[in-house]
């Protein structure tokens, strides 16, 4: 059985951007996010972007809504 530690939810702000895995966020402060999300945001890639969601990992987050910075 695997346990995550879950949080709380949030608002990230950075940049988003696609690898060949999927979509990333480029903080501010310099951490990288894997996104996982339902939605495929493609008219927000490599814009500056706000993204509401949870941390379920500490380098994945999962997504709620994207929205323009």
């Amino acid at each position: 059985m695997t346990v995550r530690a879950e949080y709380n939810n949030g608002e990230y702000v950075g940049l988003l951007q696609r690898d060949a895995a999927g979509f990333l966020l480029q903080c501010d402060d310099g951490t990288r996010y894997r996104l996982e999300l339902l939605r495929t945001p493609i008219d927000a890639v490599e814009k500056r972007v706000v993204v509401t969601g949870r941390i379920i990992d500490s380098t994945i987050l999962e997504i709620e809504g994207v929205r323009l910075a």
